[in-house]
């Protein structure tokens, strides 16, 4: 009989790279520090990503042993730290702002459905402006209602995968390593 080990695992990711600025935009001429991180690259941890669990990913960098500079290793780690948290936290703000937003529609349409209910209630036929009044809460309550329900459901997943993978990533810290090979 197997023991499982309570010990888990972080999810590795393993990329051969000819040189450091494979990592790097090719048309950005900063150091690297400043530097913009190449949409292939980026592209190519999140597919390697995309199937891994846990809240951490272990990402590990293949460098010619003769290319190999450690302190330039040390300022990319850190671009690299810095560029996941910060799209870490602008992907959390933009995912609570959608919820917030949709949130706020859908009591937005609940209170015109309310009010539309107790106009009814009060006979509009008599008044021109209640009339008016209801005629115009009706759709607007069921508009806020499917627009904030779009942006709670639909809106809020499409955030998800990028959401998901900068969480790992950003989770990552110290734990990204350079390899000769």
């Amino acid at each position: 009989m197997k023991q499982q080990s309570s010990i888990t695992e972080t999810p590795e990711i393993y990329l051969r790279l000819e040189q450091y600025s494979d990592i790097f935009s090719d048309f950005d001429i900063r150091p690297y520090r400043e530097r913009a991180l190449s949409i292939d690259f980026l592209d190519e941890i999140k597919r390697a990503a995309s199937d891994k669990d846990g809240s951490g990913i272990e990402l590990m960098l293949h460098i010619p042993e003769k290319d190999r500079n450690e302190a330039e290793e040390e300022v990319i780690k850190e671009r690299l730290t810095t560029h996941f948290k910060r799209h870490y936290h602008l992907l959390s703000k933009e995912k609570r702002r959608v919820m917030k937003l949709g949130l706020t529609m859908v009591f937005l349409g609940i209170i015109s459905m309310i009010a539309a209910t107790l106009i009814i209630f009060k006979d509009p036929a008599d008044d021109l402006f209640l009339s008016f009044l209801v005629v115009f809460l009706e759709p607007a309550a069921w508009f806020l209602l499917w627009e904030g329900m779009d942006q709670i459901v639909f809106n809020s997943k499409n955030i998800n995968p990028d959401f998901n993978f900068y969480r790992k990533m950003s989770n990552s810290r110290g734990q990204i390593h350079f390899k000769s090979y």
